[in-house]
């Protein structure tokens, strides 16, 4: 039987290679209109007056609309969703508004993607509806600051997101035009590449020692003599991180890839309901779990001196 490309991909041993085979770059880009502007020269001036200061050394704005609008924070949600969605499938790059994606995610991730701006389209124009009367209420609280050419006709148009897969290897016309200088692209593409798997594991590792802290300290802990009350969710946000790791981790660091397999064996098939209303069982999970904080707080330290091990080839 002949191996998928996939598969033949999954079986290299170099994490670095794996992530350079196996993922793509993607960026995020938002417009959105700005609801707040800086005071004009004069405007600082009358400002600082009442306060017996220089307007020269006063900085001073003002906002244009109430971003506290229902309707105008479901604007402002759908952007946070597209972010956490984003930071959920993918991992870190070493390049400002860049993240590795799954290539195989490629195209749930455009399906995703337009999905939200649909949503962001429609919540924006729901916004727009509201738009005269949230004009109408800045000019009352703004007084002799409001300025009607600080707003635009409409909104329709001024909000929105878009995505595109930017080019992180060496462009391969250097190969023909200066070897020289594509070998040294090459060299510092293959620096991006380990500081993306270091980056990654940093990410995973904190994500992981801030997840098994906070359910220890919610089973271990009491308050007033009674045991610390935790929501589903603390439980809840450990399965999904590990479906998160088991998608995007490359398998660079064998410590951490154990300490994951333990967390998850400890709390596989456990309900929150089970944890509050067995004492016992809820101080074996704690104390399981202890040992498991106690060994990642041991890699956190470690971690600054830690360097990535290549396989030769």
């Amino acid at each position: 039987m002949t191996m998928t490309a996939v598969e033949e991909v999954n079986t290299r041993t170099d994490p670095i290679d794996r992530l350079r085979s196996t993922m793509c770059a993607t960026r995020i880009s938002f417009e959105w209109f700005g609801t707040r502007k800086s005071l004009t020269r004069d405007q600082k001036t009358q400002a600082a007056e009442s306060f017996g200061a220089e307007g020269a050394f006063l900085s001073a704005g003002k906002k244009l609309l109430d971003t506290g609008h229902p309707r105008f924070r479901a604007v402002n949600a759908v952007r946070q969703r597209v972010r956490s969605y984003w930071t959920s499938i993918s991992l870190p790059f070493p390049e400002s508004g860049i993240r590795l994606l799954r290539q195989d995610a490629l195209t749930t991730f455009q399906e995703q993607m337009h999905q939200f701006t649909e949503e962001l389209n429609e919540a924006v124009s729901n916004l727009d509806e509201q738009y005269l009367s949230l004009k109408s209420a800045a000019r009352e609280r703004l007084g002799s600051l409001f300025n009607d050419d600080d707003y635009p006709m409409t909104l329709i148009g001024l909000f929105e997101v878009s995505w595109d897969f930017p080019s992180v290897e060496p462009p391969d016309y250097l190969r023909q035009l200066n070897p020289e200088l594509y070998e040294q692209e090459c060299q510092r593409v293959q620096s991006r590449f380990e500081e993306a798997v270091r980056l990654a594991e940093d990410a995973f590792l904190g994500e992981l020692s801030q997840l098994v802290s906070h359910l220890t300290d919610r089973l271990s802990g009491q308050a007033d003599g009674r045991p610390k009350v935790f929501r589903d969710s603390a439980i809840g946000n450990l399965h999904e991180f590990f479906e998160r790791f088991r998608s995007l981790n490359v398998r660079s660091n064998e410590q951490l890839d154990v300490l994951v397999a333990q967390c998850q064996g400890i709390v596989q098939g456990i309900q929150p309901q089970e944890l509050r209303k067995r004492g016992e069982l809820r101080q074996q999970v704690a104390s399981e779990l202890s040992g498991v904080q106690a060994a990642l707080d041991g890699l956190l330290i470690d971690r600054p001196r830690r360097q990535i091990i290549r396989t030769p080839k």
